[in-house]
C-alpha cells in the first residue's frame, strides 16, 4: 500500500468508537486502551493526524488525551483548530476564540443556529423513552446519538425507533440516521465527515487538489463513509473501512477490529521511520 504514497505528505484521520476504542454496551465506558494511545500518539508524530466522531469534541478529547492530535466532533460539526481554514474565512460559522489556556483558536460550528433546537429534541427524547429499559439518549452538541444496545428486547427496539421517527416528523430541519446500535439525530445541512476532511486538510496547510497531499482515513460505521467518498473524490490516499465481516462500502480496504487498527498505525510509524532513515542514508 506504502508504495503509492512515497514521497507525499501522508495525513491520517480516524473515527473514535469501534476504530480506536470497541464498541461498548455504556457510551461513557468506551475507553481506548494504554497500548492504542501509544500507537496513535507515535502516529500523531509521524504524521497530521485528526480524529473524528460522531462524539462531542470535548468528550472524545477526553478519551484520547493528546495534545498533538486534531479533533473534530458531532460528525464534523464541532471543529477546532489554532489556524482556521483560509477558505472559510469569511464564514459566519468560523469565529476567533481563546481557549482556557490563553492561546488563540478557531471554533467551526457549521450546525450553530441548531443547538438550541437539539438541546429542545433531547428533552423530549429522554421524557419520551424513560419507560423503555436500556434506552440512551446522548447529547453530542450537534446531534444526538440514541442508543439501543441495551434494549432487551426486539419489541422495545422496534417502539424506540417508531418513537424517534414519529417525534422528528415536527422538525422538517433535520435527518435521522441509522448506525451501529444506535440512531442518529442530525441537523439536514451539507456538512458530514467527508466535508470536515477537507476542512481539516485546510487548517493544515494541504491543498486538497494538489499531488503531494495523502490522506487516510480509517472509520468503522455508516457516517464515516462520506469520509471514505471524500478522498475517492480527491483521486488519491486510502479509505479503510473497520469490519469483521463483508459490507458494502466507499472504503477501498479493510482492517477487522480495534486490534488490527493498532497494528496498522504502527506498521505506518515503522514505515515512516524507515523512510526517513533511507532518505538520510542517501543524502549522507
Amino acid at each position: 500500500m506504502m508504495k503509492k504514497a512515497e514521497g507525499k505528505d501522508v495525513v491520517v484521520f480516524l473515527d473514535y468508537d469501534g476504530t480506536l476504542s470497541q464498541i461498548v454496551e455504556e457510551p461513557d465506558q468506551a475507553f481506548m486502551t494504554d497500548e492504542m494511545r501509544s500507537a496513535l500518539e507515535e502516529v500523531a508524530l509521524a504524521f497530521p493526524t485528526a480524529v473524528v466522531s460522531g462524539r462531542r469534541r470535548d468528550k472524545v478529547f477526553k478519551f484520547v488525551q493528546l495534545k498533538n492530535v486534531h479533533y473534530a466532533g458531532s460528525h464534523g460539526m464541532d471543529i477546532s483548530t489554532p489556524s482556521g481554514s483560509s477558505k472559510y474565512s469569511y464564514h459566519e460559522h468560523q469565529v476567533r476564540a481563546t481557549d482556557e489556556n490563553g492561546n488563540e483558536v478557531v471554533h467551526f460550528l457549521p450546525a450553530q443556529e441548531f443547538l438550541p433546537t437539539i438541546q429542545e429534541i433531547i428533552k423530549d427524547l429522554r421524557e419520551k423513552t424513560k419507560d423503555i429499559k436500556g434506552a440512551i439518549i446522548e447529547d453530542n452538541k450537534s446531534c444526538v446519538s440514541v442508543h439501543y444496545r441495551k434494549v432487551a428486547n426486539e419489541e422495545d427496539v422496534d417502539k424506540l425507533k417508531k418513537m424517534v421517527q414519529n417525534m422528528m416528523e415536527a422538525h422538517k430541519k433535520f435527518r435521522i440516521s441509522e448506525g451501529k446500535m444506535v440512531v442518529e439525530i442530525r441537523p439536514n445541512i451539507d456538512w458530514d465527515k467527508g466535508r470536515a476532511l477537507q476542512y481539516l486538510l485546510d487548517t493544515l496547510g494541504y491543498d486538497s487538489a494538489s499531488n503531494d497531499v495523502f490522506p487516510m482515513y480509517i472509520g468503522d460505521d455508516e457516517t464515516d463513509e462520506d469520509a471514505f467518498m471524500a478522498i475517492r473524490q480527491i483521486g488519491r490516499g486510502f479509505p479503510i473501512v473497520v469490519s469483521s465481516t463483508p459490507k458494502q462500502t466507499n472504503a477501498a480496504h479493510s482492517l477487522r477490529d480495534p486490534t488490527e487498527v493498532m497494528s496498522f498505525l504502527i506498521r505506518l510509524v515503522n514505515w515512516k521511520t524507515s523512510s526517513s532513515q533511507q532518505a538520510t542514508d542517501f543524502i549522507s
